[in-house]
C-alpha cells in the first residue's frame, strides 16, 4: 500500500506545472524575440512579428498552454549581428525561458552563438543559413527550409526548362560562401555550370551594380538567383533589364513580395521559391488557419509570406510547448522536440537527436500579370 501511495505521489508530482524552470510561472511562459525591424522599416521583419503574434493572441484567447499565457518580449536588432547578440544576452538575463523567431542569416547566427553559450533554447530562426543547421546546434531549432533546398528547387525547374547555366549573387561573408559552395555541389549533381559567381559587400552604388550587370552580360548565365540581400538584387535586376539581357532572374523567398512591388511588370514571369504556401490561397490548412485567424483575432495583418511564416514558427512553438506537458522545463522541450513530427497544415517539421532541420518545404511561385504570386 505504502508504495502504491509513494509512485500515486510521484506521478502526481511529475505532473505538476514547472515552478522552477527560468521563465516558466503558474500562469505564464516568457518567450524573448530578436529579430529584424529596423524600427519598422524591415517589411519582412514587421509581417514575421505580427503573423507570430496573431498566433499567439489566439492560442492565449483560448487559455494558453495547459493553462500559462505566452508572453512574447521583443526586441529590435536593426539587421545588425552584434545587436541581435547583445539583444539575445539581454533577454536571457531578462529570464525567458527560450529564445524565438530571429530573422535574416546574421543575426539569427548571432542569436544562435548565444544559445548555445547560454545553453538557453533558441526556437524557430527564421533564416536559411546553413550554418543554423551543420555544424549540428544542440540548442537551436529551425523550423523553415534552408536556402539549399530553395537553391535546388530552382535549379531542378531551370534544367527542366532547358537552362543549363546560371550566376548567383551572394554576400561576401562566410556565410554567403557556404551558399555558393551549396549552388557549385548541386550544379555539378545536375550537371549544371556556375559562370558566375558575384559577391557583394555593405551598400553597393549604382556604379557597381552596373559592373555586376556587365559581369552577368559577358558570362550570359541562362539563369541567375540570389542569396538575400533583396534591395541590391532588384536594382540589378532593374539594370539588366534596361540593359537588353535575356537572363531569367529567379529569386529565393527572403524579399520577394519587394521585390515583385519595386520592380512592378519588370517582375512578371519571375519564379521564386518559398518555404511556406501561398498565404492567399486556402489549398494549405495553415494558409486557411492563418486567413481564419486574422477574421476571429479582428487583425487586418497583410496577406504576405512574411506574415505566414511568423505564424507558422509560432504554431510549431506552440506544438513544441504542449507536447512537453504541463511540468515544463528546457531540458523537457529538447527531449520532446527531439522525439516529435508536427504537420502545421501541410508542413510537416521533424527534430531528432543530432539533426535539427526542421521542415523541408519548398514550393515554387511565379509572378501574375496583376502582381500576384500564383504557385
Amino acid at each position: 500500500m505504502l508504495i502504491r501511495l509513494l509512485a500515486l505521489a510521484a506521478g502526481f508530482l511529475l505532473s505538476m506545472p514547472s515552478m522552477s524552470e527560468t521563465g516558466v510561472a503558474e500562469k505564464t511562459i516568457l518567450i524573448g524575440q530578436t529579430l529584424s525591424l529596423e524600427d519598422g522599416r524591415n517589411v519582412y521583419g514587421v509581417a514575421a512579428a505580427q503573423g507570430a503574434k496573431l498566433y499567439i493572441d489566439q492560442v492565449n484567447a483560448d487559455g494558453g498552454v495547459h493553462g500559462r499565457k505566452i508572453i512574447l518580449k521583443v526586441m529590435d536588432d536593426g539587421a545588425q549581428a552584434a545587436q541581435a547578440a547583445s539583444n539575445a544576452r539581454q533577454l536571457v538575463r531578462d529570464g525567458v525561458f527560450i529564445l524565438f523567431g530571429s530573422i535574416e542569416g546574421g543575426p539569427s547566427t548571432a542569436v544562435a552563438e548565444v544559445a548555445n553559450e547560454e545553453k538557453v533554447p533558441f526556437f524557430g530562426p527564421m533564416a536559411g543559413s546553413p550554418t543554423l543547421r551543420r555544424p549540428h546546434q544542440p540548442y537551436v531549432f529551425p523550423v523553415r527550409a534552408e536556402h539549399r533546398e530553395e537553391f535546388r528547387a530552382l535549379m531542378n525547374w531551370g534544367k527542366r526548362t532547358g537552362l543549363t547555366t546560371l550566376g548567383m549573387l551572394y554576400a561576401d561573408t562566410p556565410v554567403g560562401k557556404a551558399h555558393l559552395e551549396n549552388v557549385q555541389r548541386i550544379a555539378t549533381e545536375l550537371g549544371m555550370t556556375l559562370t558566375a559567381g558575384i559577391p557583394f559587400k555593405g551598400d553597393i552604388d549604382d556604379a557597381q551594380i552596373e559592373q555586376f550587370a556587365r559581369i552577368i552580360a559577358d558570362k550570359a548565365p541562362a539563369m541567375f538567383f540570389n542569396h538575400g540581400s533583396s534591395g541590391v538584387y532588384q536594382r540589378l535586376i532593374a539594370k539588366a533589364h534596361a540593359m537588353g539581357l535575356k537572363t531569367t532572374f529567379m529569386g529565393v523567398n527572403s524579399g520577394s513580395t519587394q521585390i515583385a512591388e519595386k520592380l512592378g511588370p519588370i517582375a512578371h514571369g519571375m519564379v521564386f521559391s518559398q518555404v511556406v504556401p501561398n498565404p492567399r490561397e486556402r489549398k494549405h490548412a495553415v494558409s486557411r488557419e492563418f486567413q481564419d485567424a486574422m477574421a476571429r483575432m479582428g487583425q487586418n495583418i497583410p496577406l504576405s509570406y512574411g506574415a505566414l511564416e511568423g505564424f507558422l514558427t509560432a504554431k510549431a512553438l506552440v506544438a513544441g510547448l504542449r507536447a512537453t506537458g504541463p511540468g515544463l522545463s528546457r531540458s523537457a522541450l529538447i527531449r520532446t522536440l527531439e522525439s516529435s513530427r508536427f504537420d502545421l497544415g501541410g508542413v510537416k517539421v521533424q527534430y531528432a537527436p543530432g539533426n535539427h532541420e526542421g521542415s523541408h518545404f519548398v514550393d515554387l511561385s511565379i509572378v501574375a500579370g496583376n502582381g500576384r504570386f500564383v504557385h
